[in-house]
């Protein structure tokens, strides 16, 4: 338990440094999109292909990628939900903004910190049916909502899963660990010196991008309650019945406690929504996570 904390408690300080760094002018807000293009498509890549390397990987965690896609599912449906006395805008914003899960930035490296190689693999198993909605289906289906397209698109979906370089290399990673092919060593260990860094550039990126505007808590809290209600029942109904190793379990939780997805505010903006609001969902979510699975971690150890 002690060890859980201090290491929840370096991530924290971590984040709260890029906060203070940001404040005192060694970054702006525009280096938030630079730290998360080297963590996005540098760092985290590195991580995967380190956790996965060597690793056999168990066909029965296979099912989490099913399991990633509905937990974007529940989140658009409890979104539309909950809103639909609200009017289409308020529905959209809703579906936009409490559905899919900032896996590679956020949980990920709780993973890679906590869980070890097993969690990581769990993880981003997750993460592939996961994207689809982060990366693409809740726009389209906000869109949808508010009658922006006459119909739900796959095209910007599969474009946009096309594009994601963390998306590719778990598809990658994935197919080699069923097929049993290892990578060479050289290409592992410089994985390695690289992917250790995503933990820390993760923590720091978030706390540069942190944006809490308590003037607007009630209406963060109207969306983000209801999520992280439906979120901790999935995660309990996962760790309880799912037939997995119990090496694997805590791994069946965390990635349901995670904060809203990055992409959300942007897709907001496109969508002509209230970018501002987005943005404040997004970070005060990712506070509540850090509490949601620290306690996670602490009550499965």
């Amino acid at each position: 338990m002690t060890d859980i904390l201090i290491r929840a408690g370096c991530f924290i300080a971590i984040i709260i440094g890029g906060m203070v760094l940001r404040r005192t002018g060694f970054f702006r807000r525009e280096d938030f999109d630079l730290l998360s293009r080297i963590v996005i498509r540098i760092t985290l890549p590195a991580a995967i292909i380190t956790n996965f390397a060597g690793r056999e990987l168990d066909f029965s965690l296979l099912m989490l990628i099913g399991i990633g896609f509905l937990c974007g599912i529940v989140h658009m449906l409890t979104g539309y939900l909950l809103n639909r006395r609200r009017g289409r805008e308020e529905q959209a914003f809703a579906v936009l903004n409490i559905s899919g899960v900032n896996i590679g930035n956020f949980v990920l490296p709780f993973a890679q910190g906590f869980l070890g190689p097993a969690g990581v693999m769990a993880v981003s198993l997750f993460d592939v049916g996961n994207a689809v909605t982060c990366l693409g289906g809740s726009y389209s289906v906000a869109g949808l909502i508010l009658e922006k397209q006459k119909r739900f698109s796959l095209r910007p979906v599969l474009r946009a899963l096309g594009k994601s370089v963390p998306l590719i290399t778990y598809v990658i990673v994935t197919v080699l660990s069923v097929l049993r092919i290892r990578l060479p060593g050289p290409i592992v260990s410089l994985a390695g010196i690289v992917g250790n860094a995503n933990a820390f550039l993760a923590m720091l990126m978030l706390g540069v991008g942190v944006q809490l505007d308590a003037r607007r808590l009630p209406e963060v809290f109207r969306l983000l309650i209801p999520r992280c209600l439906v979120s901790i029942a999935m995660a309990a109904a996962c760790y309880f019945l799912l037939p997995v190793q119990p090496v694997y379990r805590p791994a069946l939780i965390i990635p349901f406690l995670g904060p809203v997805a990055t992409a959300a505010p942007a897709f907001t903006a496109q969508l002509k929504g209230d970018y501002e609001l987005a943005s404040a969902v997004n970070s005060f979510s990712i506070l509540i996570s850090i509490v949601l699975i620290i306690a996670a971690l602490l009550l499965t150890r």
